[in-house]
């Protein structure tokens, strides 16, 4: 693989000016196609995150091992008033989890974002994200510029053989396959995608809609303050009665908006509706996981070998609260820790003390002391050499690492590869997103 590598460096650096015109025609075809975050064009790299089928093995390997730990914390959860309490949910939230699904599967779709070596093949995860799991258009895209504008990357499939991941019908797929262990199922289900679309970049959206329908069933996309409950049905914009929805709105800003969704939550509790996934998600998607993964209750629920797993690639977390964590410890070894809000997405709120002046650590303390934060143990991304040619003097630059591994209802579907030159990788740390191939 550092030979690749090193034959894409060469290929850019004997054709620069060739590469950094493409640059700018693939930053185009990406705003041509939707490919923006918050009104900016995703940014993208001059070489293409490349795994090797032995490494897709390996992936496959970690998301089964971590959905079949996941699938025994939320049955735990489910079935276990005990095990229930020791989870930090408010009583509205609760009894949507504990809302029956009505199908068979637990956790439909997610994106387990770990902290990969290239070199020595190990890892640790960073978060769990599940229905707000998104990219999975942007990867797509990415990878069409890149085959059709990369002219370092169309060289080097003159002489190697790469396959991509194929995300979209994947998902529509499996949903449907979900939907069909309903037990109020009907033939023909109307499909609503539903979130919050003021702000929100939707062509993703758009994009599964399509699929839906290509997939001969009828979906739309729909802004979920917009839904109507009336006589045990629930209904769009469009006054189509909705059967299924695929749920992109996150559970945070559902709590945070609780009395302004009561038709949409009427529906659900009333199981008038599927919903996939169910609120049961959120279990796995609180960052409160990765403490309770630690911990004596859940580790008998798992095998030796499950425990092994999470002491070799969970990181150690904690409260950050001065009541029941050492804050002098969390201060004075600033370049251990790493803090994050519990309940939260795009790293909105968190802080490495590596990027932090001492005063300006001890402060980020203070603020969050008690605020639902977690602190946890910083786990330094493994750094490769890309380059961007959007900078204003483009150069070959070592860049954090991050793979996000789609898992559909158990089963790996992907990568989303995502690079950083800080040691936070996220769209408010300077974050690129990269294509990703498989080599054969």
């Amino acid at each position: 693989m550092k030979t690749i590598y090193n034959e894409y460096i060469r290929e850019i650096e004997a054709n620069r000016e060739e590469n950094a015109a493409a640059a700018q025609k693939i930053r185009a075809y990406l705003n041509d196609h939707g490919i923006v975050y918050h009104g900016n064009i995703v940014r993208t790299l001059g070489i293409p995150n490349i795994y090797t089928e032995e490494e897709i093995a390996l992936f496959r390997k970690i998301t089964e091992t971590t959905y079949g730990i996941f699938e025994k914390i939320i049955a735990a959860y489910l079935n276990d008033p005990a095990y229930r309490r020791l989870f930090p949910f408010s009583q509205e939230l609760e009894e949507l989890i504990l809302t029956p699904r009505g199908y068979d599967s637990m956790l439909p779709v997610c994106r387990m974002d770990i902290f990969y070596d290239d070199e020595t093949k190990d890892f640790k995860f960073c978060e769990i994200n599940t229905d707000g799991t998104s990219a999975m258009n942007e990867d797509r895209v990415m990878n069409e510029a890149l085959a059709l504008l990369n002219p370092a990357h169309k060289k080097m499939m003159e002489k190697y053989t790469f396959s991509t991941f194929e995300l979209m019908d994947s998902w529509v797929n499996t949903f449907l396959e979900i939907y069909s262990t309903y037990d109020r199922r009907v033939p023909h289900p109307h499909i609503a995608i539903c979130d919050y679309l003021d702000g929100v970049e939707i062509e993703e959206f758009y994009e599964f809609a399509r699929r839906f329908e290509k997939a001969g069933l009828t979906c739309e996309v729909c802004e979920i303050t917009e839904l109507t409950y009336k006589d045990h049905a629930l209904y769009a914009p469009s006054g189509k009665q909705i059967h299924a929805i695929y749920r992109r709105i996150v559970t945070t800003d559902v709590m945070e908006n609780y009395s302004d969704l009561k038709p949409f939550l009427d529906a659900v509790r009333s199981r008038d509706v599927c919903i996939i996934g169910a609120f049961c998600t959120q279990i796995v998607h609180n960052k409160w996981l990765f403490k309770m993964l630690h911990e004596a209750p859940t580790r008998a629920l798992l095998s030796a070998e499950e425990c092994a797993f999470i002491d070799a690639h969970i990181p150690f977390t904690g409260i950050l609260d001065h009541n029941t964590c050492d804050m002098d410890a969390l201060r004075s070894g600033k370049d251990r820790w790493i803090i994050k809000p519990m309940d939260s997405y795009a790293s909105h709120g968190v802080y490495a003390g590596k990027d932090c002046t001492d005063a300006e650590w001890a402060s980020h303390l203070s603020e969050y002391d008690g605020k639902e934060y977690i602190f946890q143990e910083f786990c330094a991304p493994y750094r490769s050499t890309n380059i961007d040619f959007i900078e204003k003097n483009p150069a070959f630059t070592s860049y954090a690492n991050m793979a996000g591994l789609y898992v559909y209802n158990g089963k790996f579907a992907g990568i989303y590869s995502r690079r950083s030159g800080g040691n936070i990788i996220s769209s408010q740390y300077n974050e690129m997103d990269n294509a990703t191939v498989v080599l054969h």
